[in-house]
């Protein structure tokens, strides 16, 4: 199995990546969030184990939220923090687990290994980490948007939308699975927020439809629907 260990102190990287390798596994290591994005989508490791605490930005939290945008890598979270709030907050990020520090490496092997077998019984695989539909190509890891290979700069709502509506390719997103993923539950029923954003995004992607240049289609009174145009 390879893991992928993600922490900002050397020594623990190494600890853990002598420890684990002692059980048998590949190790690699990274120490801030960048690189963990980056190796995960270059190295498709089949487990992270992520400090909550990088040192600097992203930290683990958003480092885990980041991933779960693309990624069904299971992941295990360690804190020195062991209050129900962190562990909730790393849970509701998309953490499978949550071990706090200190703990020992057979703590940590049994945390592995119950992780994994809950992913192997449940179905689905990773997701791909770029999607290319026609000219546009979106680096979900890096959050990177290209259209003809020219960077598009998007609001973090704009690219919220687009990222929900390309990794669900082909399926109707209703108006209000849009506004609870991107605003929050409370926000479902502003459906003019979403016409506002997707003409937005509409006009960054360079939509043209009398040229058949199309990413995105209304579903009247229901949604939007992307369309891979490749």
């Amino acid at each position: 199995m390879l893991i992928l260990v993600v922490d900002d102190e050397p020594q623990i990287r190494k600890l853990l990546a002598t420890g684990l390798g002692g059980y048998g596994h590949d190790v690699l290591t990274a120490a801030t969030g960048e690189q963990a994005l980056t190796l995960v989508a270059q190295r498709k490791p089949d487990l992270v184990v992520l400090d909550i605490n990088l040192g600097r930005e992203p930290d683990g939290l958003e480092v885990c939220r980041r991933l779960r945008e693309w990624s069904r890598v299971p992941i295990i979270i360690l804190s020195v923090h062991g209050d129900e709030t962190t562990k909730v907050r790393a849970l509701d990020a998309g953490a499978d687990d949550y071990l706090t520090k200190p703990f020992g490496m057979e703590e940590l092997r049994a945390r592995i290994q119950a992780v994994v077998r809950r992913v192997v019984a449940e179905p689905g695989g990773a997701a791909n980490s770029i999607i290319h539909a026609g000219a546009l190509e979106m680096d979900l890891a890096n959050r990177r948007v290209l259209v003809a290979g020219e960077e598009v700069h998007f609001t973090p709502q704009e690219y919220d939308i687009l990222r929900l509506l390309a990794t669900h390719a082909g399926k109707v997103m209703t108006h209000r699975a849009i506004l609870s993923a991107v605003w929050g539950p409370e926000y479902a029923d502003m459906t003019h927020y979403v016409r506002i954003y997707v003409n937005q995004i509409r006009k960054k992607l360079g939509e043209n439809p009398a040229a058949g240049v199309r990413y995105i289609l209304n579903e009247p009174g229901i949604g939007y629907r992307f369309v891979d145009v490749a």
